[in-house]
């Protein structure tokens, strides 16, 4: 995982929308113009303070539909939640994975566990860190663990060309 600070206010920009609306394939001739804009990080970003940009490196989440080069939004102001795709620093590396409070098992993480059930309540129970990709396996960590929940990922940005 490759790690980035976000920029100052004053050194972002915003980017041009075509016609003020989403494009649903291809725009019409006559609105070749530009009449308002989109800040991308006012769309992506809630706390600027607590928010870090970083590229994918490996395979581990393809499954998931998370692939090597992807761009992940990190907010680390989040409070971490069953099901959630984290950044994690383990035993000096971070890694992405699935956050899970319930041993692996069944079809995906997602499956295992409720939803929106709190890190800072169950942290005192067992804790699994899940990848999509089920030829890897899943970590459980442990008081042996030089560990946290680094970030918890609000977007994955893609490169589609």
């Amino acid at each position: 995982m490759e790690m980035y600070e976000m920029k100052d206010q004053e050194e972002r920009g915003d980017v041009p929308v075509v016609g003020g609306k989403p494009l649903h394939g291809f725009a019409s001739p006559a609105q070749d113009y530009l009449d308002t804009f989109i800040s991308l990080d006012k769309e992506l970003v809630r706390h600027p303070a607590a928010t870090y940009y970083g590229r994918v490196v490996g395979n581990s989440m393809q499954a998931a539909g998370v692939r090597e080069g992807d761009v992940l939004v990190i907010d680390k102001s989040l409070e971490p939640s069953e099901g959630d795709l984290v950044v994690c620093f383990v035993d000096g590396e971070f890694l992405l994975r699935f956050l899970s409070f319930h041993a692996p098992g069944g079809k995906g993480p997602r499956k295992a566990g409720k939803p929106g059930v709190s890190y800072r309540i169950l942290r005192q129970q067992r804790l699994w860190l899940l990848p999509a990709d089920d030829s890897l396996p899943a970590i459980e960590v442990s008081d042996a663990n030089d560990f946290t929940v680094w970030g918890i990922v609000t977007y994955v940005i893609k490169k589609v060309r």
